[in-house]
């Protein structure tokens, strides 16, 4: 299923392809827990639905960190 989620700090739209079905998608929706409703994905790909964030994105977002240090 293509999925598309803004990514919570700058409001960019994300989309990608991932192994979740309807139904799965319609529990988290209404409140499931992400590990719950989608037991089967990474944690980086549970990132992606809760966040918006791909792992380029974090990978940025940690170097930018690491350099103000």
């Amino acid at each position: 299923m293509i999925i598309t989620r803004e990514h919570f700090l700058t409001g960019e739209l994300n989309t990608r392809s991932m192994d979740v079905t309807q139904e799965q998608l319609d529990r988290w929706r209404n409140g499931e827990l992400v590990q719950n409703a989608f037991p089967h994905l990474t944690d980086e790909e549970r990132d992606f639905f809760v966040l918006g964030t791909t792992k380029e994105q974090w990978e940025k977002l940690y170097s930018d960190i690491r350099e103000e240090e």
